[in-house]
């Protein structure tokens, strides 16, 4: 629920101030990026309103915070929105697609999935999306018990520095494209990504319809080109979010676009099609009325 803050002026009339704090990610992270700048872009164009970051483990814990009321909007993957835990949310928008990223090191073994039996990879952080997909993963692969892979529960900056330092064999996040810390990466080691294509139609079959192949062009990271799993990334708000304020969340998305996707590139994907595309929520109220006053 949106806070209501109120300030009592000298002439005794009241000022109220919203609060809106954006539940994101991992500093190095896209949702952070993304979210920091929504932030700025909010407390400048809409002056009534006091907007803050979260730096939390991402998608499901953003998820759990807005259900809580602890944040008024959550960045989440929309796989995420499966499990019964969405029915007092609505979308603002969908933002772009994450990709899951299988990164090992280049001169590993692993070619394949498969190749994950008996290594020890990161799964993701307790509480991201990245870890719910790959739970999904796992389990279609016949992978998901701990004799197949030792598991690790790595945000994206232990995960790097584990692979780096040989503590581990593989890490997965899902994120953005591009994902910093795994540009970076090459700085320390020479990295991999590994082709996961072949999986998004045993996850669509077994989970959810969300589940799409993209591509990680060459150009992304100085890697080889690969394809990978891919979901659709929302901005989620309580559906008892005003509607006004729904409607100002919605405008500030498209016409501030060249901000976000100065903040990062994958912002530059958000387009009228694509951000009213929000299943499986339905659009906010709020949101739908913005959308429909400026429709192509």
């Amino acid at each position: 629920m949106v806070v209501l803050l109120a300030a009592t002026g000298c002439d005794g009339g009241e000022v109220e101030q919203r609060q809106i704090r954006i539940a994101t990610g991992s500093t190095t992270a896209v949702y952070y990026a993304v979210g920091s700048a929504l932030a700025r872009i909010i407390e400048r164009d809409l002056p009534e309103v006091d907007a803050s970051v979260q730096v939390t483990a991402a998608s499901a814990e953003n998820v759990a915070r807005v259900n809580r009321g602890d944040a008024e909007i959550g960045f989440t993957q929309a796989d995420i929105l499966d499990d019964g835990n969405s029915a007092n949310l609505t979308a603002i928008a969908r933002v772009y697609d994450d990709l899951l990223h299988l990164i090992v090191r280049a001169d590993s073994p692993i070619r394949t999935l498969a190749d994950l039996r008996g290594r020890r990879v990161s799964v993701g952080a307790k509480g991201s999306g990245t870890e719910v997909t790959v739970k999904r993963l796992l389990t279609v692969a016949g992978l998901a018990s701990p004799e197949a892979i030792q598991q690790e529960r790595m945000g994206i900056d232990d995960s790097s520095a584990a692979l780096a330092d040989g503590r581990i064999d593989a890490f997965f996040f899902s994120g953005g494209l591009p994902v910093g810390r795994i540009a970076d990466l090459r700085a320390q080691v020479a990295p991999r990504l590994v082709d996961l294509s072949e999986w998004a139609e045993p996850l669509r079959d077994a989970y959810s319809d969300a589940y799409v192949v993209r591509d990680v062009p060459t150009s992304t990271y100085g890697l080889g080109a690969v394809s990978t799993v891919a979901v659709p990334n929302l901005l989620v708000v309580s559906s008892t979010m005003p509607d006004d304020l729904a409607y100002e969340l919605a405008r500030l998305l498209l016409e501030r676009r060249d901000e976000l996707a100065a903040a990062h590139p994958a912002a530059e994907r958000l387009d009228f099609r694509s951000a009213i595309a929000t299943a499986p929520l339905s659009l906010h109220p709020g949101a739908a009325r913005y959308f429909k006053s400026v429709k192509p």
